[in-house]
């Protein structure tokens, strides 16, 4: 059922401002113990006291969801994400907010992630995760809606993760094994230091069999936190390096799936398809306190830079590489990335305001090689070089947010954010260029004004609601301007970034033992990239029109009895194409797209679900089990029919799930803890999609979820 109160078009002639802002850092928790929240924030605030809908997952449900690996673990509690694993380590997690997002074929498009205010979202709005250091962080705030424009290029979320404060001196050990070959080890120390300083050490070092052929993984993640806090001045300086090689056990057809979920597409045996991740990056936070003397309060200045190197052999024919535009079978690429970031918060008055400038870049050195050698042929190896380029984009930005009170019990928050993304290739392959393979370099430019606003009304202690309202803007990524549809091939100069307006109406409940949050919402978009063709290696895209998103989320927390503590979360989502447009089918397009089929008006955009579920209920009897302290939970996840191409012509049913934990702590005297985890997943063993490679040129479309699987994890901490 449509819901009439979101129709977006009145209340956004009426909203004509709006907002931006950058993270922030905050440890603090008021007297309720609910935890404050400093994304899409001027300052720190609690969840209830923030006018847009936002959660945050504490380090303990962190542990108690995984292996702390991947962050689909614990993302099914919070209502409007779906964060998919796709069971393969080549590639990343399939996530999406609201429908943002949902396109990706590979990384995360449509979202903005930081890790500790470090975008993990280059500035073409490409972005992955698999560098989170989940074992570290303290929490993770995950904001919806109309507010995540205000984080520049993206239109659907912003996910942040927070790493723990140095607080005492501790060493971790840490162990974790489980089903289909998994074993972890982890382990560090954080002490504090004399002078103010501070300092966080952790290493983890991960291998996984997989439940497929040709899954198997290795990743090796290295932290470094230093800290020093002065009289007026805070510094703290991160580094990180990310190690990971992975096999690509590819998507399934309907009849593969259908005839063996465990089974591996034999073109990823054939060419032994596998990827190689290299990620190193360095940042530094420098806050400055003036104190309450004058209007300006403080200062902040972040900066940061990385390389990131990605080697990935694929199974593209050979055949499909006799194009002589074809860019072979193996990427091969080296990114240097960094940016800067300037804040002041002043206060004037009882308003809040921040002020602020960014600027980042990134550079790819790009390679495109055969995945084959002939004489004799031998397949899944690096052959001769078939692209060769230099990719740049950069991104600049200015932003300004305000926080006011207008009476007692109402708050008025807005902003506006305006940037440009600058995006150029420099085509070096051939040379000299040939009519067969022309040049492909060229260049684009896409500004944006990303305004936004929002009203809360507390019209009781325990009561909140709130109205709020944004424009967005979502530029393409370079990967996706890589290819057009033309004869002569080249720069996809004719896309265009998408638009959208968005509003949200949400409201927040809280009573001793009991919260609940409740959000509508809206985005209509125009301008939506999608896919034309995806064949050969080659992904084209283009804008297809208009979009409508329309849906509620609802969360909540009943601490039923002393012991007794049920959460659940509630989405539903309608996400459908306004406009018709033409799309190639997959077995009909040659190497240059043409198009062939038509996408009816109407049609749900691909990806995405109409509902997804989550519940838990947990049991801590007495504070024992069998004489250990410990907690008992059983877990619920249900996930809708998802659509897996724009013709709605395939999908992956919907399913549920159930697993179940234990968790438990022990003391060792009075320096030592023991924790302990041990979960079974998919407890009743039940055969399903995990997720889908969308518009797959190859009908491919199907991931394959994990089987019956078990966990087991120690974790052992020492204090100095």
């Amino acid at each position: 059922m449509k819901l009439s109160i979101l129709a977006p078009q009145p209340l956004a002639l009426a909203l004509a401002c709006w907002l931006a802002w950058p993270l922030q850092a905050a440890q603090a928790q008021e007297s309720t113990g609910e935890v404050v929240v400093v994304t899409g924030s001027a300052r720190g605030q609690r969840v209830f006291d923030a006018p847009f809908a936002i959660t945050a997952i504490d380090a303990s449900a962190l542990r108690d969801a995984g292996a702390l690996i991947n962050l689909s673990e614990a993302m099914a509690r919070v209502p409007g994400l779906v964060v998919s694993n796709r069971n393969n380590y080549a590639q990343d997690l399939q996530i999406s907010s609201r429908g943002f997002g949902a396109r990706a074929a590979f990384g995360v498009r449509g979202l903005r992630l930081y890790a500790d205010g470090i975008p993990a979202t280059m500035p073409d709005g490409q972005g992955q995760v698999a560098h989170f250091d989940l074992a570290g962080a303290q929490r993770i705030e995950v904001l919806r809606g109309p507010f995540s424009v205000l984080y520049g290029n993206s239109s659907g979320g912003v996910i942040a993760l927070f790493s723990a404060p140095v607080k005492q001196a501790q060493t971790e050990l840490a162990l974790d094994a489980g089903s289909f070959g998994l074993r972890q080890g982890r382990v560090s120390v954080a002490t504090p230091l004399s002078g103010g300083f501070d300092v966080r050490a952790s290493y983890a070092d991960t291998d996984i069999e997989g439940f497929r052929p040709q899954s198997a993984a290795h990743r090796s993640l290295a932290n470094v936190r230093l800290g020093w806090t002065g009289d007026a001045d805070t510094v703290t300086v991160l580094l990180s390096d990310h190690n990971q090689r992975a096999d690509d056990p590819l998507g399934l057809t309907a009849a593969q799936f259908n005839a063996d979920p465990r089974q591996t597409t034999p073109e990823a045996l054939a060419f032994d398809t596998r990827k190689t991740i290299r990620q190193s990056q360095a940042g530094i936070n420098w806050r400055h306190s003036f104190g309450d003397a004058g209007p300006l309060r403080e200062s902040q200045l972040t900066a940061y830079s990385g390389s990131r190197g990605v080697t990935q052999w694929q199974s593209i024919t050979t055949a499909a590489q006799i194009n002589p535009k074809s860019g072979g079978g193996v990427v091969d690429f080296d990114r240097t990335y960094s940016g800067v970031e300037g804040k002041l918060t002043l206060r004037l008055g009882d308003t809040d305001v921040v002020l602020g400038l960014n600027r980042e870049t990134l550079r790819d050195d790009r390679q495109g090689y055969e995945n084959f050698t002939t004489s004799p042929q031998v397949l899944g190896v690096t052959g001769k070089l078939r692209r060769n380029e230099i990719n740049t984009a950069t991104t600049t930005e200015g932003f300004v947010q305000a926080r006011a009170p207008l009476a007692p019990g109402w708050d008025l928050t807005g902003g506006l954010r305006s940037g440009r993304v600058e995006m150029k290739t420099q085509d070096h392959f051939p040379v000299p260029f040939t009519a067969s393979n022309p040049d492909d370099s060229g260049q684009l430019g896409y500004s944006y004004l990303n305004p936004a606003l929002a009203l809360r009304w507390s019209p009781a202690p325990a009561l909140a609601v709130h109205l709020s309202a944004a424009r967005g803007f979502e530029s393409p990524t370079l990967g996706e301007l890589a290819y057009n549809s033309s004869t002569a091939g080249g720069f996809n100069t004719t896309l265009q970034g998408q638009t959208s307006r968005q509003i949200e109406l949400g409201a927040k409940w809280r009573q001793p033992g009991f919260e609940l949050d409740a959000a509508l919402f809206n985005a209509d978009t125009a301008n939506e990239i999608g896919v034309l063709s995806n064949t050969g290696g080659r992904s084209i895209f283009q804008n297809v029109g208009r979009t409508r998103r329309y849906g509620a989320e609802l969360s909540g927390l009943w601490r039923v009895a002393p012991g007794w503590r049920l959460q659940a979360a509630l989405s539903v989502l309608h996400a459908e194409y306004l406009d018709s447009f033409q799309t190639c089918a997959a077995a009909a397009c040659p190497s240059v797209a043409v198009p062939k089929v038509t996408v009816a008006a109407g049609n749900r955009i691909s990806g995405t679900q109409r509902a997804t579920g989550w519940a838990e209920a947990a049991w801590r009897p007495g504070q024992t089990l069998s004489g250990v302290p410990g907690e008992v939970a059983l877990e619920w996840r249900a996930v809708a029919r998802t659509l897996a191409n724009d013709t709605n012509t395939a999908a992956a049913a919907g399913y549920g799930l159930a697993n179940l934990r234990w968790s438990g702590s022990l003391p060792l005297g009075s320096l030592d803890t023991l924790e302990a985890l041990a979960r079974v997943e998919n407890l009743f063993g039940r055969a399903y999609v995990g997720s889908v490679i969308v518009n797959d040129g190859n009908q491919r479309f199907y991931e394959p979820g994990a089987p019956r699987s078990g966990l087991v994890s120690l974790r052992w901490l020492h204090r100095w």
